[in-house]
């Protein structure tokens, strides 16, 4: 009902434009008129997203504003030009009919609903005593069928009204890619950057103290190897076996740092990396493989992590006797699947994820788990997708490009 007069302002809008458009076509107004009718339209698209979002629930993101360029030409080009502004009068001569249905069925249907429940009674209301006819037999079975019906009608024009919003009031798909890129580069950039201090402080904090601690270690030795009264072997023979197992620990800790950035496995590729990885989990996990094509490195990177979360997230979180692991690289795109049989409930959060693979996580943490997961294939082009309804199986689903 609230979206009647925005409908007929819109339309009346649209239906005005395009008409005063061809008349001044042939003019020197006419470019300046139209310009000026699609910053209207995108103008006139703000409170049917808002309507869209306050009474349907559906948020259809604002598209980005129009570049400035100097002169006026080149901005009147920009708004000639410019996608959104015409999907924005397309969206506006489009509601209008389905604004007119929609405020049909929402004030007429419920109308004719206690009409023809009530009709026994009007009519004699109206005409006095008569006697029971068809009409009267007819009309409150009627009456109920429209009632039952009215709730579907309802929601079938509220979904239209979402799906025209979402189709034509949001950014052109080019500015949705572009700012899909740009969310997923700053995502990524942040990440590296958080990763390369932590590696410089565990290499200052712990790599390069050990160090230090070897080398004091080894100046030990050569003083207990040259005293005036002769070599001390035996403290000699214990300085050499600290010296060592310093040497052990240090060359841990750098393996350590090393599998973060370039994981040995993968010079075999993912064919060899992923049963490796498989190999590692508590949880027992059948590897299925089916990997036709060559990958990119990046690629192979980002399947490879996002199987190790995944395992790691199963063997943590789900309670599961059993998992699956599926990974196919054909037609130019590869597909990772890993399944559980644990309790379910995953879900991947807006801001903050309390879901995990195959159960529910003890903690909260912003920009981890699934949804960290998510963003991060989302910088190489990747789409995550999660099936885990609660009491399981879980089923989550990777999709990447095989190139970049």
């Amino acid at each position: 009902m609230a979206g009647l007069p925005f409908a007929l302002v819109g339309g009346g809008y649209a239906i005005a434009v395009l008409y005063a458009g061809v008349l001044l076509s042939l003019t020197v107004l006419g470019l300046p008129f139209v310009a000026a009718a699609l910053l209207g339209a995108r103008g006139l698209g703000a409170p049917h997203r808002w309507l869209l979002g306050r009474l349907l629930g559906t948020h259809v993101e604002a598209p980005a504003g129009l570049p400035r360029p100097e002169g006026v030409l080149a901005r009147g080009r920009v708004v000639l030009a410019d996608p959104v502004a015409w999907r924005a009068l397309l969206y506006l001569l489009l509601r209008l009919p389905l604004g007119l249905l929609g405020f049909a069925a929402a004030v007429g249907l419920p109308l004719a609903c206690g009409w023809l429940t009530g009709f026994p009674l009007w009519a004699r209301l109206l005409e006095g005593p008569r006697p029971v006819g068809w009409a009267d037999l007819v009309s409150v079975p009627l009456g109920v069928l429209i009632l039952t019906a009215l709730p579907a009608t309802i929601r079938t024009l509220g979904g239209a009204n979402r799906r025209l919003g979402v189709l034509l009031l949001g950014p052109a798909p080019a500015q949705r890619r572009v700012r899909e890129l740009e969310t997923a580069r700053a995502g990524l950039l942040a990440e590296n950057a958080d990763r390369l201090h932590r590696l410089e402080r565990d290499l200052h904090d712990g790599t390069q103290a050990r160090l230090v601690a070897l080398a004091i270690t080894l100046s030990l030795t050569d003083d207990a190897l040259a005293p005036a009264a002769g070599p001390d072997l035996a403290r000699s023979r214990a300085l050499v076996e600290r010296a060592r197992n310093q040497t052990d620990v240090t060359l841990a800790e750098l393996r350590g740092l090393t599998r973060g950035i370039r994981p040995v496995a993968l010079d075999g590729g993912l064919a060899q990396a992923l049963p490796g990885l498989t190999a590692t989990s508590p949880v027992p996990v059948a590897v299925r493989l089916d990997l036709r094509e060559d990958v990119d490195p990046a690629v192979e990177r980002a399947v490879y992590f996002c199987a190790a979360e995944l395992l790691t997230n199963v063997a943590k979180h789900s309670g599961a006797r059993s998992a699956e692991l599926l990974a196919s690289a054909s037609g130019g795109r590869v597909r990772l699947v890993v399944r559980d049989d644990g309790r379910g409930g995953a879900a991947p959060g807006t801001d903050t994820d309390t879901g995990t693979v195959g159960g529910t996580a003890t903690g909260t943490r912003t920009g981890s788990g699934l949804s960290g997961l998510a963003g991060r294939l989302a910088a190489v082009d990747g789409v995550l997708t999660v099936d885990s309804p609660p009491g399981g199986p879980t089923t989550v689903t990777a999709e990447l490009p095989a190139r970049l």
